[in-house]
């Protein structure tokens, strides 16, 4: 058996997807770099990722299962799951032995469709949460920036959402866990750009503006608050815990 050994990314499962298409067919697997465990009788292939080769799978996605289908595979790509590259493989190939191959993503009953079903709501979840829990703070260079540290990676799922609603502020958004940004500039599309790390101190430059609005919120916070009603259990399944960190109230 054939083993793919790609990066954890779109364009590197793509690319893996394309390969094992074209030279093994079904009994193929995709592991990623730095997460491969050898196992006998299996031959480990490293793939060239190119542009060319994602574009052709997405292509091919979107013609022959659809692009509801398509949805639901990208978003279960970002999950953070070490086996889901084969359950994406396994679920296109499924989609070539039944008769409406739109409706793929029906058939639950397959163990990798339902993986990728299950992979895809749980990303959409975290995506949904971070369009509520995203806050950004004014630095002094007029930029409104904000810092995540999501499971999955939601970056492209949330960007759009935040582009709609600013579309006349030059923002970032940094996803610490993946050490990527969204960046948008002012009536312009936004785009993606990896980095290796945030420049700690340029983060942390904020406006006066923002000093105050920050403590006006607290204390706003502060005071409306009744001791005696206080319900951590509530607050933390309203607001979780791991989502407070880099909230500026």
């Amino acid at each position: 058996m054939n083993v793919y050994v790609c990066s954890d990314s779109v364009m590197g499962i793509f690319s893996a997807i394309y390969e094992a298409w074209l030279e093994t067919g079904e009994d193929a697997e995709i592991a990623f770099i730095g997460a491969v465990e050898q196992r006998l009788f299996c031959q480990y292939i490293e793939v060239e990722e190119t542009p060319k080769k994602s574009m052709a799978v997405e292509k091919m996605i979107r013609k022959h299962l659809g692009d509801c289908s398509y949805q639901e595979i990208y978003q279960a790509l970002l999950a953070k799951e070490e086996h889901k590259g084969t359950a994406i493989l396994r679920t296109i190939l499924a989609a070539k032995h039944i008769q409406h191959s739109h409706r793929i993503m029906e058939h639950l009953s397959n163990p990798y469709v339902e993986k990728v079903f299950r992979l895809s709501r749980q990303v959409a979840g975290e995506a949904h949460q971070y369009k509520g829990f995203v806050r950004f703070r004014e630095l002094k260079n007029g930029i409104l920036f904000s810092e995540i540290e999501p499971k999955s990676q939601v970056l492209t799922c949330i960007a759009g959402h935040f582009s709609d609603r600013l579309p006349l502020e030059n923002f970032m958004i940094y996803d610490r866990t993946h050490k990527m940004f969204v960046v948008h500039q002012a009536q312009c599309k936004w785009v993606l750009v990896s980095a290796e790390e945030l420049a700690k101190e340029m983060s942390e430059d904020i406006s006066k503006e923002q000093e105050k609005f920050a403590a006006l919120w607290k204390g706003f916070c502060s005071n409306i608050s009744i001791a005696e009603r206080e319900n951590l259990l509530l607050q933390r399944q309203n607001l979780p815990l791991r989502y407070r960190k880099h909230m500026v109230e």
